[in-house]
């Protein structure tokens, strides 16, 4: 079966709005973040929400449907195996020499950590806890912008352990149901279990990020996992997609607008039927962009674009990097008051050079790190276009 080459441009683009979108969180205003810049912009708050209601839901799905195409020629036990080492490890050692720099930078801003990096590393490393609430990272090792693959190597266990069902006849009846929807369907029930994980499950458990206990989330996150496992390769379903883009971005942009409308408008205590019609506007919208998003990238991005094998390859590393360079070149230009175009400017310069830099002059070279960022060892010759067609580097 020909590679899917709109799913690959899809994730790399996906994981490249994740890196502007944690630069955007230094200068979005009344957004809490790690580090925050004194020009701070009220009106950045419209396009991040704009995308922040639909940016992990669509990842997860892009995973799901990684999970698919994995799954065509690998038993479930070496499945298990290697998705196991590809996130833990990059997990681990990210945890451990790549995210600490986060917890300083922001320990060192809220006057709970003294300067001094190396020190403060060999407390945190030696497990000192912090009083206090002050920075991420106080009372233990933290995993920070790491969390989503931690949330998908569980996800990966689930989803291991549903497969006989999944792959029952019961299994087969729902994924012919979710492929057969059409036209207006196709557009508006698969939202409904998200809603009702919003309506029946956010009130209780909110959405803090804690593995154990973020039930909403985890309702969620799978369910676009599963939604991904069975869009799969089906022709008619990404068709129909591709179909319905049009009617599928122009519903979400106004269902968007009037999701916004009373978000912005809308004191913070509100009557219960308002924050429920909230809530149907938001998973409305979430579900609507993300048709538009697979409908048009079907449409224009399913061709073997000369940038995508290297993007393939770079999606884990920059994933893993960027929020740590984000925060480090941040901490060393906040101080200097630069402005508010050359300072952003200079801060996503930073991260992308560096990002640039450390993968393809170290990370993609040095053979022990290779798998430490999530890449698979380097073949010791291989034809430019069997290595292409073979490149599987990303976390989804």
């Amino acid at each position: 079966m020909n590679r899917r080459h709109d799913i690959d441009a899809l994730r790399a683009i996906a994981f490249a709005l994740l890196i502007l979108y944690h630069w955007a969180m230094l200068y979005v205003f009344d957004w809490d973040w790690h580090l925050k810049s004194p020009h701070q912009s009220e009106w950045l708050q419209l396009p991040m929400l704009f995308v922040n209601r639909w940016r992990m839901d669509l990842i997860f799905l892009i995973s799901g449907l990684s999970v698919h195409f994995l799954l065509r020629d690998t038993g479930i036990g070496r499945f298990l195996a290697l998705r196991s080492w590809r996130l833990m490890l990059p997990l681990v050692f990210g945890m451990l020499v790549v995210v600490p720099i986060q917890p300083y930078a922001q320990g060192v801003a809220n006057g709970a950590v003294e300067p001094g990096f190396w020190r403060f590393l060999g407390d945190y490393l030696g497990g000192r806890q912090w009083p206090g609430e002050h920075f991420d990272g106080s009372d233990g090792l933290t995993w920070n912008h790491l969390w989503y693959l931690a949330y998908l190597w569980v996800y990966t266990l689930a989803f291991a352990a549903l497969l006989p069902l999944l792959r029952s006849g019961v299994g087969q009846r729902v994924q012919r149901a979710f492929t057969g929807l059409r036209n207006g369907r196709l557009l508006v029930l698969p939202a409904l279990p998200l809603l009702l994980a919003t309506l029946a499950l956010q009130p209780i458990f909110g959405d803090d990020g804690d593995l154990e206990n973020d039930w909403y989330r985890h309702a969620v996150y799978f369910t676009m996992f599963l939604y991904g496992w069975w869009l799969g390769t089906d022709a008619g379903l990404w068709g129909e997609l591709a179909r319905l883009r049009r009617r599928a971005l122009g519903w979400a942009l106004f269902v968007f607008a009037a999701y916004a409308a009373l978000v912005f408008s809308l004191p913070d205590e509100i009557p219960d039927w308002q924050e429920t019609f909230i809530r149907v506007l938001r998973n409305g919208y979430i579900w609507l962009a993300l048709c538009a998003i697979l409908g048009w990238g079907h449409t224009l991005l399913n061709r073997p674009f000369r940038w995508l094998p290297w993007a393939n390859e770079a999606v884990y590393p920059w994933y893993v990097l960027h929020q740590s360079l984000i925060v480090a070149v941040a901490y060393w230009l906040l101080p200097l008051r630069l402005g508010p175009v050359v300072e952003p400017l200079l801060v996503l310069a930073g991260t992308v050079g560096g990002c640039w830099v450390l993968h393809a002059l170290v990370i993609r070279r040095v053979a022990a790190l290779r798998p430490c960022f999530g890449l698979k060892a380097r073949a010791a010759r291989q034809p430019v276009a069997a290595s292409r067609a073979r490149a599987e580097s990303n976390p989804a």
